[in-house]
């Protein structure tokens, strides 16, 4: 930057005066004012559209890493979970090949168990909470009403 010391604002001031003479000197010192603030602003002004530019980029590349982690935490979160699946998938899957009732030849093909059914709803149920998303409890049945009991008129009144 130009370094202007009190002597040379003084030297030059009495220049301009010699120059402009006293009745245009004050008309020449606010037609540089204006021009000095004009600079100044237009310097301003580019140094805060910079500085805006630099913010922008910085959240842009935060913003970049942030997707970046959250894409690296999603990836870890999916092979935990396929980790984790498929020893489940593969214990129902045994599950219900175990499960298959086993057919008695003489009784006519009739199963061995009366609880043949109940064994295909238990499987219809895992395969029901197979396909619900992960933390997602399945629905379960409705209570069934019990059954009352007839009230007695010499109870209570």
């Amino acid at each position: 930057m130009i370094e202007i010391s009190f002597g040379k604002l003084v030297l030059l001031a009495l220049i301009a005066l010699i120059v402009l003479g006293p009745e245009k000197l004050p008309g020449a010192a606010r037609t540089a004012g204006a021009l000095l603030r004009r600079v100044r602003n237009g310097w301003d002004s580019v140094r805060a559209e910079v500085e805006r530019e630099l913010e922008v980029e910085e959240i842009r590349r935060t913003a970049r890493e942030a997707a970046a982690q959250a894409e690296a935490v999603q990836k870890e979160v999916e092979a935990g979970v396929k980790q984790v699946r498929e020893p489940l998938d593969e214990a129902v899957a045994t599950m219900k090949s175990a499960g298959a009732p086993a057919v008695d030849a003489a009784s006519g093909g009739a199963p061995e168990s009366p609880a043949a059914p109940v064994a295909d709803a238990a499987t219809g149920a895992d395969e029901a909470q197979a396909q619900l998303p992960l933390g997602e409890p399945a629905a379960e049945p409705a209570p069934q009403p019990a059954a009352r009991e007839p009230e007695s008129s010499h109870g209570r009144a």
